[in-house]
């Protein structure tokens, strides 16, 4: 009687727990984080899209940006730090929402996530030492190039981006010549150039112009675009199909439409990177 019992317990609770599992897997994205009540972000640390200003309080204008979206959808945003080479496991494995942090749109990364429509310029940018930027520009022959592992600048070094007909000089030719190393991320690759272990960083523009020069850590490293090795534009990527993606669209148009993203923009010397 007690074996019976106890298979039948089993049974009930096996029969509970895939009932529970079917519920959960009939809701969609939305409707999930909306009875989390909570957002989840997978970003790195970058200068200025989210970082920590000098009282480690998290900044920058993807988290303004998100943290404003969060108010329009009634989320509350938690923000994570995530390898940016894993970003598509973290998102895939339901560990995050969404990477909202200076993502570049490529086809490659449509055909594997749902992408936001587009909010801000960006294209690749040369940090070099200021007594070498002139001969790398030019011709970077056996210079160690840096640039983060998964990053956009990695794949048009490696040329797993294609060149699109907004590139002058193929990143791939430029730096064929170069030694190539990977970094964790944008700010690692800067701050190697800085040690001087790396001549050269390839990192997003927004990035570049937010860590480098007057006013920075670093205001003895210059940045040139000269080369145009393409334009990006940034997006928020979330899991394919995931129904989130419209409502953040909607809210951005919204913050749009009210100044708020100007506003945000403004504050990060970001306002000429906005798309009209």
């Amino acid at each position: 009687m007690k074996k019976l019992l106890s298979l039948s317990l089993a049974a009930i609770m096996l029969s509970a727990a895939m009932t529970g599992c079917g519920d959960n897997a009939e809701k969609s994205d939305f409707e999930q984080v909306k009875e989390a009540g909570k957002m989840v972000i997978g970003i790195t640390l970058f200068s200025p899209m989210n970082y920590y200003d000098d009282n480690n309080e998290l900044i920058g204008f993807d988290t303004e940006l998100a943290k404003a979206v969060g108010e329009k959808l009634d989320l509350d945003i938690e923000f994570t730090e995530i390898n940016w080479d894993s970003k598509e496991i973290e998102l895939n494995s339901r560990n995050i929402d969404c990477i909202w942090n200076g993502m570049c749109i490529t086809e490659d990364r449509k055909q594997t996530m749902s992408i936001s429509d587009p909010y801000l310029k960006n294209t690749q940018a040369m940090v070099m030492k200021a007594d070498k930027a002139d001969i790398y520009v030019k011709d970077p022959s056996g210079a160690t190039v840096i640039a983060e592992q998964g990053s956009t600048g990695e794949g048009k070094i490696n040329g797993t981006i294609e060149d699109d007909d907004t590139v002058v000089v193929s990143a791939k030719e430029f730096f064929a010549n170069s030694n190539y190393v990977p970094a964790d991320s944008m700010a690692k690759a800067i701050m190697e150039v800085e040690a001087g272990t790396a001549d050269i960083a390839l990192v997003d523009s927004v990035c570049a112009y937010g860590m480098v020069g007057e006013g920075t850590d670093y205001p003895d490293l210059v940045i040139n675009i000269d080369n145009n090795f393409g334009d990006q534009e940034y997006g928020i990527a979330f899991r394919q199909g995931s129904d989130i993606t419209e409502n953040v669209n909607k809210a951005i148009e919204e913050l749009v439409a009210d100044g708020t993203v100007a506003e945000i923009a403004a504050k990060y010397n970001l306002t000429d990177m906005l798309l009209k």
